[in-house]
């Protein structure tokens, strides 16, 4: 078929490839005749259409720094290397799901994206559509499969803010050791990295330090 169409449009006509959900061409056999067309050289000139990937995100709450990986991993050892790799970036993550497939997919999830939130969209821009809320640690198994396709969106990590007033006795002899060989700044960063203790509480013992000096 493909052959076909690549012979029509070096006859000069144009073929519009249309699809009723989502845009052709991402994670879509669409993008099959996108290469084609690269191949030999034929102009592909891409119309704005509804996307699962940005509509998702732009409802999420979520980071808007995200990686879009398409459908979710199946075979065990994609599923492995795939989610250890993804469980290491701070970005939001996107991944479309089968209803079939969505509750062997949600034991993965709660492995290896522990602590974060989720949101699970389905019939976006439909008249049954839905937007499903939680934390990953409680997510629980659909009790019957759940119609139409859906959107994940996992939250970037959670930023745990040091929230501590109070620096050790370890610390502050670690930071009088420092004062007079680094900057105030330096010794913020190199203390804040092993301490509970906010970067702000650092800088104003610094200060009183070098101030004494």
């Amino acid at each position: 078929e493909c052959n076909k169409i690549i012979d029509i449009l070096k006859d000069n006509k144009i073929i519009s490839l249309v699809s009723d959900a989502g845009t052709p061409g991402i994670s879509d056999p669409g993008a099959i005749l996108v290469n084609e067309c690269l191949k030999h050289n034929i102009n592909i000139i891409p119309l704005p259409g509804p996307s699962a990937v940005s509509t998702s995100i732009s409802v999420s709450g979520f980071s808007e720094k995200y990686l879009f990986y398409g459908f979710f991993p199946e075979k065990e050892k994609t599923i492995k290397d795939s989610l250890t790799t993804l469980s290491k970036l701070n970005l939001s993550l996107i991944f479309f799901v089968s209803p079939k497939k969505i509750n062997k997919a949600i034991p993965h999830i709660k492995s290896y994206f522990k602590n974060r939130k989720i949101l699970i969209c389905r019939e976006m821009s439909k008249f049954y559509e839905e937007y499903l809320r939680s934390s990953v640690n409680e997510m629980k198994l659909f009790s019957k499969e759940p119609k139409g396709e859906l959107t994940l969106v996992i939250s970037e990590k959670d930023q745990i803010k040091k929230t501590s007033q109070i620096l050790s006795e370890s610390d502050k002899n670690n930071i009088k050791k420092m004062i007079n060989k680094l900057s105030t700044k330096e010794i913020t960063n190199l203390i804040s990295q092993n301490s509970d203790v906010s970067k702000k509480e650092i800088y104003k013992f610094c200060l009183k330090l070098k101030n004494e000096n």
